[in-house]
């Protein structure tokens, strides 16, 4: 019982200490510093940027000071592997789900829009990105897996993940379960992966390409898209006004990869035993090394 009092308690003391920082960053001086000159894009980048350095800074206090260093949070863990594979499944994450819909007919392209400092809009989605990562898998993953282990880690982060995206309630079932089974993928990309890279490309690749250059994922309302796209057909498959985040057919898909991620991590695991049979009286650290994370 101890032990749950603690782990809870530091996972709470870890959003306490975030959401106290969020209000700094409603200081108008702050929120819109003049040298900005109001330009939307660097605003936005700005906006992204604060939140970022916040769960940074709460992270190291964390890891560094409460934890000192027995937890770390995996980041740049085989580097070119996880850029390599959160590339190659973000395109055939969001390329997929566009190319059906292109096949059965209800993806239409229209006008394309004219949208100034569109590397700044990347990287304004990329600091989301980490954020979310580093947010909700980055520590309080690392802890929940330590204490517990990475079931009860993927359980505990989808389900704060979910609840963070409030959106997605108003939208309806569906919307819940694809940002529940996307965190799920995510979360396995990381196990398998051992670092925070390829979860982060991925859902990268997912959100900038979807939302800036299709239109067609949810995010801040000022961000901008290049191409207009039109959905028709029926609101299961289509996601009606919430678009692809609403429909089936990325439920699916998020449900694909969780099962293509689970094949990696098993054939891992079969892999990882072969190795540690064949090592015979191997020292346990030189063991340890095998685990997928």
């Amino acid at each position: 019982m101890k032990k749950h009092l603690i782990v809870a308690g530091k996972a709470i003391a870890f959003f306490i200490l975030w959401g106290a920082t969020l209000p700094i960053m409603m200081i108008p001086s702050i929120e819109e510093p003049a040298f900005l000159n109001a330009n939307t894009a660097f605003l936005r980048l700005w906006w992204e940027l604060l939140p970022l350095i916040s769960i940074l800074l709460v992270t190291g206090i964390f890891v560094l000071l409460i934890e000192r260093n027995k937890i770390k949070v995996p980041i740049l863990n085989n580097l070119k592997k996880n850029i390599v594979m959160g590339f190659i499944l973000g395109f055939l994450w969001l390329g997929a789900v566009v190319m059906f819909f292109i096949l059965i007919g209800v993806f239409t392209f229209g006008d394309t829009n004219n949208v100034s400092f569109l590397p700044i809009w990347f990287v304004a989605v990329l600091l989301n990105v980490i954020m979310q990562n580093c947010l909700v898998r980055g520590y309080l993953f690392s802890l929940f897996k330590e204490k517990y282990n990475v079931i009860v880690a993927v359980i505990i982060t989808t389900i704060l993940f979910t609840a963070l995206h409030g959106g997605a309630f108003e939208a309806g079932i569906i919307a819940v379960l694809n940002v529940a089974t996307m965190s799920i993928f995510v979360s396995l990309l990381l196990i398998y992966t051992g670092g925070l890279i390829a979860p982060i490309i991925a859902h990268f690749v997912w959100n900038s390409l979807g939302r800036l250059i299709l239109g067609v994922v949810s995010m801040a309302d000022d961000y901008p898209n290049l191409f207009n796209i039109s959905l028709s057909g029926s609101t299961l498959i289509s996601g009606g006004a919430y678009m692809i985040e609403g429909s089936i057919v990325v439920l699916v898909m998020n449900i694909l990869l969780i099962g293509f991620v689970t094949f990696l991590l098993c054939r891992q695991s079969k892999q990882s035993h072969s190795i540690k049979g064949k090592m015979g009286e191997a020292s346990p650290a030189s063991l340890e090394a095998c685990d997928p994370l």
